[in-house]
């Protein structure tokens, strides 16, 4: 009898040990691993190339989780506005104080479009992942 239950808990740990999350993927501290500045790398939609549509200056955003407040820059105008997220959702619909120069290119307005787009988000390692469904729009490094 005390096999059988030994060879139980050893399986059930075993299966809970393979379900857990590993370093490197999707992080589990929701909104606190939100905070800080990130750099874009990735958007997705635009037939310009990255470099094309962000020639000098990559767009930033800048999270700060105990303040709810965000910030950041489009490569051209610089924002803020309110956070509205949790762990695994955000929202980026609400209308954003925003500079006025005019900037060349379509950049700005398709990291705008995006912004709105996107619905949730998961960190891994050092790279911010903005979702909409279950497809991958935006992609920022950490600063």
């Amino acid at each position: 009898m005390k096999r059988i239950m030994l060879l139980a808990i050893v399986m059930t740990s075993t299966f809970a040990a393979c379900t857990t999350l590993k370093p490197g993927t999707i992080g589990n501290g929701g909104l606190s691993e939100l905070g800080g500045t990130w750099e874009l790398s990735y958007i997705s939609g635009p037939r310009i190339a990255f470099n094309g549509l962000y020639p000098a200056t990559r767009p930033t955003i800048t999270f700060d989780v105990t303040g709810k407040k965000l910030s950041g820059n489009t490569s051209c105008n610089s924002f803020s506005g309110a956070l509205i997220a949790d762990d695994t959702t955000i929202n980026l619909t609400q209308p954003l104080a925003m500079t006025k120069m005019a900037c060349p290119g379509e950049g700005e307005a398709t990291f705008l479009d995006m912004l709105k787009k996107a619905s949730t988000y998961y960190v891994t390692d050092s790279t911010l992942n903005f979702m909409m469904g279950d497809i991958a729009i935006m992609r920022f490094s950490k600063k």
